[in-house]
């Protein structure tokens, strides 16, 4: 039975690399930076400013961080319009479409930034990621190789990659990456919770267990996160346990069927 758990699994911790599509990725801004005020204040600079891309591609991002996704690709295109060679504002604008579902045009603005400045890691890290979300994982692959070849320090090259050694089963190599993408950003709980499930899968259970811990600890509102948490409870046998953090995972998403699932294996 746990071969099937830790099955889904794999799949629990390829769910949950939607971070680097939630975070823009010329221009680096904290939680505070899509705030209405901060656009306003961003408005003001522009107005100020008229002829100045940089200006317009700030914006767009405060606008993508809060969610105005048509302000934002609208910032982005006068951004490209005043300096046709801003590859930042194409890598922008890309992301965007990838939040809008649009795959095609997010592609095309990722080979355009490529196309102006080969070395822009960025841009081959997001059009791996448009790649992996498609599916096609061997061309992923060479997209995130790229990006490391060229000596990125962005964790999300790592953590994709990992990801992608994770669904081939090379588990020594994607906790290699997870390994790395944590050291690059410790904050980050998305590779802990990855790094937990490939322990999991190596028989490392100590390991994985500290991980999925650490991964709640930075933050307890993913209900992967319980899920995984749960299924290393599971296994040590504890089902006290794992019921309680399936419930939590199921109360924090009703339709999350592994935590349901979870659930009715570990009722008491």
């Amino acid at each position: 039975m746990f071969a099937a758990l830790l099955c889904g699994m794999t799949v629990i911790a390829g769910c949950q690399t939607g971070a680097d599509v939630a975070a823009i990725q010329a221009i680096s801004l904290d939680k505070n930076q899509g705030t209405e005020q901060n656009i306003g204040s961003l408005t003001a600079t522009v107005n100020a400013n008229p002829s100045d891309p940089e200006g317009y591609n700030v914006r767009g991002t405060a606008y993508g961080r809060a969610g105005e996704y048509e302000n934002a690709i609208a910032d982005f295109n006068r951004a490209i319009q005043l300096d046709p060679n801003f590859y930042q504002a194409y890598a922008n604008r890309a992301l965007i479409y990838r939040q809008i579902n649009d795959p095609a045009k997010a592609a095309a603005d990722y080979n355009k930034a490529i196309a102006i400045n080969p070395r822009y890691g960025s841009a081959y890290i997001g059009l791996g990621n448009v790649y992996r979300v498609a599916g096609r994982n061997r061309e992923a692959l060479g997209y995130f190789q790229k990006a490391i070849d060229l000596g990125t320090s962005d964790p999300r090259a790592y953590h994709n990659r990992g990801l992608l050694y994770q669904i081939d089963g090379q588990h020594k190599l994607a906790i290699e990456d997870f390994s790395r993408a944590i050291s690059l950003q410790p904050s980050a709980a998305e590779p802990y919770s990855a790094r937990g499930v490939s322990y999991l899968a190596t028989g490392d259970d100590d390991n994985a267990f500290e991980d999925f811990n650490t991964a709640l600890r930075l933050d307890d509102t993913k209900a992967e996160y319980w899920t995984n948490q749960a299924l290393a409870y599971e296994r040590k046998g504890d089902r006290s346990k794992a019921f309680r953090s399936y419930a939590r995972a199921a109360q924090l998403n009703p339709d999350y069927r592994p935590a349901k699932d979870g659930m009715s294996r570990t009722r008491v």
